[in-house]
Formats: C-alpha cells, structure tokens, sequence
C-alpha cells in the first residue's frame, strides 16, 4: 500500500475486500473490522441496499441520496467505501486489482453469481494464489456439497426453521414454534464465517496458500441446535418447543416479578440448596424430592410454582437484592434498561458515532471481543456510498489519469 493507516487492533494489516450486503455478510466483515482488519466495502452503483433501512433521524441522508439508516450504521462500522459496478468489464478488472492485494474477499451473492460476472473464487485464487475467498450462503456452495436447494434464497427466519431452531423455540412447551428475535439466522453464520476466515488466513500466512470457505446459514444454525441433535440420535424423541424452562435442568428459566422477569437458574443442586435458603424455605434442599436435579426435572411444575410464588410478589429490584451475586440470576431487560445499566458502560458496550448531516452522534452496541494487548473497537462512523473511492484506489496504486478513466467510463460510481 501507499499509504499506511495508524495500527489498530490485533488484525492490523489484514485487508478484507467485502463484497456483502443485508445482514450476514457485512456482520461477519464488521467483527473483522472491529479488531482491526481494513475492510473495503465495495459497493454497487446507488449503494448497499441496506442503507435505505431505518431508522432516519431528522437531517440524515435519504434514501434518493442512497440512504444511511441506524441498520446500515451498525453494522458497517470502521469500513471504507468505493462504488464499483461489476457489470462493467472496467469495473470487474478494478476489482480484480483490489484482490490481486487482498487478503480475503467475502461475498453473500447467491451462488453462482460471481461466477457469471466472471470472478469465481478460482479465477480470482489463481491471480492471488493466498486468497481467502468466503462465501455466505442460505443452502452453501457445491464445492463443500451441493445441496438441492443451493439455488433458493434465504434469510433469517428461513434458516431458523430449516435450521431446527423454531421448532425448539416457543412460550409455551409443544406449542407453536417461535422465532428469535434478533437476527441469529445471520449473525450466528456470520461468526461462524468469522472464525473460519481467521482460521484460513493463518493456514495462508503459514503455507502462502489460501483457499475457499464456505458457510451455509442453514447449516450454522443447526450445528448450534446440538442439543436437539444428539437428543434425537439417542433417544429417538422429536424435541418441540420448550417454553422459557430446560428439559435437563430446575429451576432454569424466566419467571414472573412484581414489575417484569426475571431469568434464574440452579443448575446444580448446591444452588439450589442456597436458593432455597435465601427464599426462607430452607427445608426444600434437604426434601428427597427436590434435593437432586433428576428429581427436580421430573417435579418441574412444583418447582416452578414454588419460585413464581416467591419471584411474583417482589420487583426485580428486591429480587437481586437477595439472589444477586449468590444464584445465577438476572433481570429480563429492555432496551432502556440496558442503556441504564452500569455494566454496559463498564464494559464499554454502548459507543457514539456521528451520523452525516445531523451533527448529532447516536448509540450503537459496542464490540465485546476485548483483547487487552490489542484492543479493538468502533473508531469510524460507517462511510456514505463511495466516500472513500480516491483514498482506495490511491493506495491500491491506481494512478490519477487511471481513477479519472474509470470514473468517465462508469466503472465507478
């Protein structure tokens, strides 16, 4: 490179080219970033479409000027921009010289895609033979495994429920399946893809050899529903939904308060002696009934009872002051009540960044990988569409004449 960035984070000098859009892609390139890694995030001519996506303060940019929502905000942290339109054969080949200096390149295109622009992983590997390639997908790539469905489009609450998580999620047990909230069926691939490319990037600064990753969202969710996976080898049974308790623990769930919800859990039967205590009921610990966790699980609506009767006529307030710190134990909290809790800004959780044309900063949620030699973090707003293209193809040794032609010929945006 030209031009040399101030070190920061402990992936200082990885250079990631993100071709990525929505959620799991630029969530996966976002925790690279977040430790430090440059990532070039390669926009198509009018910008991520996930920059349309709100909330949008007063004064920000709008959607006619390709948008820059609180969703694109968060997740696209500490990276640069450039335009790039791949459909142009100019533009493919400043693509190919981004890579031809790249470390990993990570693409959530449906597959097939790259390949019909003509920037398959192979083609692009044997310019750079060290390239890390990622690709997140719904139903994966046919190199790692074809799958009948690998053509189908796909996106959070699909790879929830083919993944099995819905049908192990819901308020009530053997009723409807739920699904999660937050976005998993993105995020928990796109850690995945995270790990993955660290893992090949140390293979390729080893052996100089990069190679394909490939995650399947459908797949990332299944390998964290395990429980549910051994449970049927085993024992043949189809797990369902399982309400707010544990199938193999109890207490263990979320239980009413005077003012909310409480989470609590006695996953050991020493915790539960000391619960018991603490609620003035002493004699639970030492009843054959409760004493043991197998015989609790069997007695799950005695138990339950039992704590919702103390847990419901107290707040959550008086609730800690007896549990805090002894059982395992938490309140259920609001978005409002996680602003205004200490431990999220001990742990530095909550972070202000500018948001162009409010001159105000908003909250988004911090990173919570801390490395104390390397610290990571949020250092940069997410960049308007395009906002460093000069920057980019300066420091990837694009001359002036050479920026000014693919400028005219609508290589770039």
């Amino acid at each position: 490179m030209t031009k040399m960035e101030q070190s920061f984070g402990a992936l200082d000098g990885l250079v990631v080219v993100d071709l990525t859009t929505m959620l799991s892609g630029p969530f996966a390139t976002m925790l690279l970033a977040d430790q430090g890694a440059r990532v070039i995030k390669v926009e198509p001519p009018g910008g991520d479409n996930t920059r349309r996506v709100g909330p949008h303060p007063e004064g920000g940019l709008k959607m006619e000027d390709a948008g820059y929502g609180g969703y694109f905000a968060s997740i696209n942290r500490n990276k640069k921009s450039i335009v790039i339109d791949l459909k142009n054969e100019e533009g493919k080949e400043t693509l190919r010289r981004l890579v031809d200096q790249a470390d990993v390149l990570v693409e959530n295109y449906r597959a097939g895609v790259m390949e019909r622009l003509g920037l398959s992983y192979e083609s692009l590997a044997e310019r750079n033979p060290r390239l890390v390639y990622a690709a997140i997908r719904g139903f994966g790539d046919a190199r790692s495994g074809e799958s009948p469905f690998v053509d189908w489009p796909a996106y959070d609450v699909v790879s929830q429920a083919l993944g099995g998580m819905m049908a192990i999620t819901g308020p009530v047990p053997g009723g409807e399946p739920t699904k999660i909230g937050p976005g998993v069926g993105d995020t928990i691939p796109s850690m995945q893809c995270a790990i993955g490319i660290l893992s090949a990037a140390w293979c390729a600064q080893r052996t100089g050899k990069g190679q394909f990753l490939d995650v399947s969202m459908v797949d990332g969710i299944m390998a964290i529903c395990e429980r549910a996976i051994f449970q049927h080898s085993y024992t043949g049974e189809i797990p369902g939904p399982e309400g707010n308790g544990h199938p193999l623990l109890c207490p263990f769930g979320v239980f009413p308060a005077k003012d909310g919800y409480v989470a609590l859990a006695a996953p050991r039967d020493d915790f539960f002696m000391l619960f018991a205590e603490l609620i003035g009921q002493p004699e639970l610990g030492a009843d054959p009934r409760y004493a043991e966790m197998p015989e609790r699980v069997k007695r799950q609506d005695e138990i339950h009872a039992i704590v919702i009767a103390w847990t419901s006529v107290r707040t959550k307030a008086e609730i800690a002051e007896v549990l805090g710190g002894k059982v395992p134990f938490g309140a259920v909290q609001t978005a409002k009540d996680i602003f205004e809790n200490p431990h999220t800004a001990a742990r530095d959780m909550l972070v202000d960044v500018g948001h162009p044309g409010t001159g105000k900063t908003f909250k988004i949620a911090g990173t919570p990988i801390k490395l104390t030699g390397t610290p990571g973090g949020i250092h940069r707003r997410a960049p308007m569409t395009g906002e460093h293209t000069a920057e980019i193809l300066q420091d990837f040794g694009f001359s002036n004449e050479e920026s000014d032609h693919l400028k005219k010929s609508g290589a770039l945006g």
